[in-house]
């Protein structure tokens, strides 16, 4: 084996923020690839529950890949997966796979044996709901299994672990505070004024978001902008689907890069609060405005800003 993977052995499990826009999913999982993924890996494991981004971040991880589950609703057909031998010289060297969707149509072990032969064809395999197959596997385990929560979990598992049911569960329950943070974060920009709305940037905290403002402190009165999304979210506001770089809350139509990860009503928005002061970021030489969604811990202040990512 080559010195690039005998060092990837080495790796064990890493975690990111998960972020909530299309463009940095993508420029995510760019980086996870160039950081993480060997060329003797033939079995990726993505684990995540829909509208999580997974398939976003397969896009960032392998450009130029064909999913199977296209979000327009164009599904490929025959799935190549199961179509091996027909191209001949021109087969893939890398397939998709959806096991949530695909289950509708074929049975767990017919997918479970393509996986596998074309793995020992020297194939590389992506398949999203990895937790669904892996029973069925013969405990064969992805050789990087990555989570999509409300972090990315990146792990490399061994005869010890983990096993692709441990990781859903882990992002299974953290993804709810993803969609809150993600709906709470656009209501903030709502509420916004027009000037401050336009200059926005995202960014991300545990079990928040941050709102990043370049130039000039955003003329924004914190309490009455905490009143104002705190009123939306007892209004209990629904919440749907436009297209890709739309969500509609209540009545209004906003911009949005991942119209998927919300929750449905604006009255699943758990204990939201806004930091309340405006914080400025000697590094990136911006203003930031913090807000967190869901329970704290202990005695959690929201203006104990030094401590936000250690719950």
């Amino acid at each position: 084996m080559s010195y690039s993977g005998r060092m990837q052995q080495n790796h064990s499990y890493s975690v990111f923020f998960a972020p909530r826009g299309r463009d940095r999913i993508y420029d995510l999982g760019m980086q996870i690839a160039q950081l993480y993924l060997s060329p003797f890996d033939k079995l990726i494991g993505i684990i995540g529950e829909a509208g999580s981004g997974k398939s976003m971040l397969i896009k960032g991880m392998f450009p130029g890949l064909e999913l199977t589950n296209d979000d327009n609703g164009v599904n490929m057909r025959p799935l190549p997966l199961l179509d091996q031998c027909s191209g001949g010289f021109f087969t893939a060297h890398t397939y998709h796979v959806d096991i949530r969707f695909e289950a509708a149509f074929t049975q767990m072990g017919v997918l479970a044996k393509a996986i596998l032969e074309a793995i020992d064809n020297g194939k590389r395999v992506v398949v999203e709901h990895f937790d669904m197959i892996y029973p069925f596997m013969n405990e064969r385990n992805a050789d990087l299994m990555i989570g999509v929560g409300d972090e990315i979990i990146v792990s490399r598992p061994t005869l010890f672990g983990p096993l692709p049911s441990e990781l859903h569960d882990k992002v299974a329950r953290s993804i709810v505070y993803r969609r809150m943070a993600h709906t709470a974060e656009d209501l903030c920009e709502i509420f916004l004024p027009e000037e401050d709305y336009k200059r926005a940037r995202h960014r991300d905290i545990k079990h928040g978001f941050l709102l990043a403002f370049d130039g000039k402190e955003p003329n924004v009165d914190l309490d009455e902008l905490e009143l104002k999304v705190s009123t939306a979210i007892a209004s209990d506001l629904p919440i749907s689907y436009v297209d890709e770089s739309h969500v509609r809350i209540g009545d209004i139509v906003h911009p949005c890069t991942g119209p998927r990860t919300h929750v449905s009503s604006t009255g699943k928005v758990e204990e939201f609060r806004l930091l309340h002061r405006i914080v400025y970021d000697p590094i990136e030489r911006c203003y930031l405005i913090a807000g967190r969604v869901g329970p704290g811990i202990g005695g959690e202040s929201i203006d104990d800003v030094n401590d936000f990512n250690l719950d």
